[in-house]
């Protein structure tokens, strides 16, 4: 059964159906020893469970529902009465027990529940969710389903690598679709993260995109100012990739982009150098891991990236991207209250990404002709 209980046939007359685990059941063998207690969930299914268990991973006595172990275990009551119904129980039991609950199947929503239900519990999630543990890759299987939902319940109990293990996930999410409750549940220092691993990645993907071909040795056909066309045309096409740039840019995407140079090119040797350019782009932009970019230092700072002391950190990261200049005009155009030299705000970054979006289409329109002319 998905919920946790057996399937049963239905009840003779005269008699009583009672719905047992068909984990926890009396003679499951999950122990050395029997078990003492049971659980009763809210629908009616009885889980028979060790109370020495729950208690080793409990601080507060599993809600105080379970007297410590000084007090003689013929004096607990063995029958506790919970409020979760099966499902969710069967959950929180499964990751108490360290084992895997997938064969249930358990609905996504469930798990978060049981998760967030732990802490009644006195049950860490940090500590019982861990990359070697069969819940952590229960929830990661449904991190392409729900990566926002299953990030954010990251972020509210720290889960750190179970955040960043989804966030490859959230590299197509519109950033400004994000509601205020889900930022709230998220948090300030993980939605941080969220919206610096977008910045890092399109900033990485600039990184990469800079070096243009190498040029070969001159030849009578082909000297350096010959070469030159290749490297001016190489930095407009990578001007096009970076200002649209986007961090889930595919490698398909890219060698569109930057492929038709090849079509220009008389010489053998730039056309070799243009494809080695290109497969070399290909393979720095695929091993660009996601952790590279929530683990830097500028990316995990806890102090709000709008303080003074870190504004010229701040200013150093915008002055490689394509907008800097737009927003430094922003800055003096329209001042605030505070300095702006020390401190960007926000709706600076807010005019500035929607001039960003309005220009692209231009720009895009544009530097495909420049391309033709140079080659």
């Amino acid at each position: 059964s998905h919920d946790g209980t057996p399937v049963t046939d239905p009840p003779a007359e005269g008699t009583t159906l009672v719905s047992i685990s068909t984990t926890f059941y009396p003679g499951a063998q999950l122990n050395e020893l029997p078990p003492d207690t049971v659980l009763l969930a809210s629908d009616g299914v009885f889980f028979y469970v060790h109370a020495s268990v729950l208690l080793a991973s409990s601080t507060n006595d599993f809600n105080n529902l379970i007297a410590s172990d000084s007090e003689p275990t013929r004096d607990r009551d063995p029958m506790l009465s919970v409020q979760e119904d099966s499902t969710i129980l069967n959950v929180i039991l499964h990751i108490i027990y360290d084992m895997s609950c997938a064969h249930y199947s358990p609905p996504f929503p469930a798990l978060v529940a049981a998760v967030n239900h732990l802490p009644t519990y006195g049950i860490s999630p940090k500590a019982k969710i861990i990359p070697s543990t069969p819940t952590f890759t229960l929830l990661l299987s449904n991190a392409p389903l729900y990566p926002l939902e299953v990030y954010a319940l990251a972020a509210s109990f720290d889960l750190y690598d179970l955040a960043v293990a989804t966030s490859s996930h959230l590299l197509s999410f519109p950033l400004a679709t994000l509601t205020d409750e889900m930022a709230e549940l998220i948090g300030p220092i993980y939605l941080k993260r969220l919206f610096f691993l977008h910045f890092g990645r399109s900033d990485a993907l600039k990184r990469v995109l800079l070096p243009p071909p190498h040029p070969h040795a001159p030849t009578p056909w082909c000297d350096f100012d010959e070469q030159k066309k290749l490297t001016r045309a190489w930095a407009l096409a990578s001007a096009y990739l970076a200002w649209d740039a986007r961090p889930d840019l595919s490698t398909s995407v890219m060698e569109s982009a930057l492929r038709p140079l090849a079509d220009h090119l008389t010489c053998e040797q730039c056309q070799q150098g243009l494809r080695e350019r290109i497969k070399d782009l290909l393979v720095q932009w695929t091993v660009v891991k996601v952790i590279n970019c929530l683990q830097s230092p500028f990316f995990r700072c806890t102090a709000n990236i709008f303080h003074s002391a870190l504004y010229e950190q701040w200013r150093l990261y915008w002055a490689r991207s394509t907008v800097s200049i737009l927003i430094e005009y922003l800055c003096t155009a329209w001042p605030c209250s505070c300095n702006v030299h020390h401190a960007l705000n926000f709706r600076f970054l807010f005019f500035a990404t929607l001039f960003f979006f309005g220009m692209r289409e231009t720009f895009r329109t544009n530097i495909s002709f420049r391309i033709q002319a140079i080659m």
